[in-house]
């Protein structure tokens, strides 16, 4: 006999599975023309809409393509341009959303002024962070996602798809600070404190809104006292940022006993650290009973940790130089950052032996004088 418990369970099971196999099929279209005309471009533009709010997208990039090639003047020209690009992203798939990105693409290079160019950002932004993968697998989309929606925040910051686009934009980094912490974690335990501190120092200064930001700078300071007293300053200076910037930790107590034991003073809490730590806990939603059942089966990561407040990070991560590479200046010591930039000069391999400027070339051995010949 079938409980009732299990009739539920079964009922949820496949009301998830029809929506997810549904997606955009039958829902109504988010850009129409309201104009009441009996024009033939308008007749095929209605027609469009139709098709796609049918989920006939095939048929709709036809006819959109018949207004734009008959009509190139139409008043109603970028509004189909747009639709093309509409037709592809609820089509989906990697086809699709590699098409629509195209023509989204495009209808922003033609349309910037137009308010729609603003939705076609964020449209780019959200078919990235539909093909997001969990934390410890593959992270192109997301770094995608992420170069996306900072895009919109700098071209049009007034737009109103601006908030919606800084909140994804601070899930996408919690993603991506999720996944160099377990990096971090593993070297750590591994017991290689030296890549472990890189690691986690540089997580909390990339994305300090991350929810284990504290976590990374207390195992931080644990690695750096692992390597020595030599590190004794970056260690009291990962314990001090845990107390100041994050004074709701778990790590604060200890980490303040620790900062007495290396006889460094103990900060204050930042009372607007005080303040945004609070509102993302008191606002923090955990999933439900369904989705903590069935979250493995999700390609996408869970991002309701993710900070509610505060400004995203908008500069690209900078690579840390690990501890224990010989300080700069010092014999043999590295000198500069660690950056990649493009080929300029395609010959240098040619010209140069070991392919640096000239100027940074290594001083060339000095040349012993032949040995003189004996005289007969």
């Amino acid at each position: 006999m079938i409980s009732q418990s299990s009739i539920r369970w079964g009922a949820a099971v496949l009301a998830l599975v029809t929506a997810s196999s549904c997606g955009f099929k039958h829902k109504k279209y988010d850009n129409p023309i309201t104009q009441a005309t009996d024009q033939p471009d308008k007749i095929l533009f209605d027609k469009a809409v139709k098709d796609i709010e049918k989920g006939r997208y095939e048929i709709a990039r036809i006819t959109l393509n018949t207004l734009l090639n008959t009509y190139e003047s139409s008043e109603f020209g970028a509004k189909a341009k747009l639709a093309v690009a509409d037709a592809w992203y609820r089509e989906g798939g990697t086809r699709g959303y590699s098409q629509a990105e195209a023509e989204y693409k495009d209808f922003i290079l033609f349309y910037p002024a137009m308010e729609e160019a603003a939705e076609s950002q964020m449209r780019l932004c959200d078919m990235h962070v539909r093909q997001m993968e969990k934390p410890d697998r593959d992270s192109n989309q997301t770094l995608r996602a992420e170069q996306e929606c900072r895009q919109l925040l700098v071209q049009y910051p007034n737009s109103k798809f601006a908030p919606q686009a800084e909140q994804t934009l601070r899930n996408i980094q919690e993603v991506l600070a999720e996944g160099e912490y377990r990096v971090g974690t593993f070297y750590r335990s591994r017991g290689n404190y030296n890549a472990a501190a890189n690691r986690l120092g540089g997580l909390a200064d990339q994305y300090p809104l991350f929810s284990k930001a504290a976590d990374s700078l207390w195992f931080e300071g644990q690695s750096y006292q692992k390597l020595g007293a030599a590190f004794r300053a970056q260690e009291a200076d990962s314990m001090v940022r845990i107390v100041r910037d994050y004074p709701l930790s778990q790590w604060v107590d200890e980490a303040k006993a620790r900062l007495q034991e290396l006889e460094v003073r103990v900060p204050d809490a930042d009372p607007a650290a005080l303040a945004r730590q609070q509102f993302d806990l008191d606002n923090r939603v955990r999933p439900g009973m369904l989705g903590r059942t069935f979250g493995f089966m999700r390609r996408g990561p869970d991002t309701w940790t993710a900070a509610k407040n505060g400004a995203p990070q908008m500069s690209a991560p900078k690579q840390n130089i690990p501890p224990l590479v010989p300080a700069a200046g010092g014999r043999g010591g590295f000198q500069g950052d660690v950056t990649v930039a493009p080929v300029t000069n395609p010959t240098a391999l040619e010209q140069n032996p070991d392919a640096r400027p000239a100027n940074q070339q290594a001083p060339a051995a000095p040349q012993q004088p032949a040995p003189a010949k004996p005289k007969p």
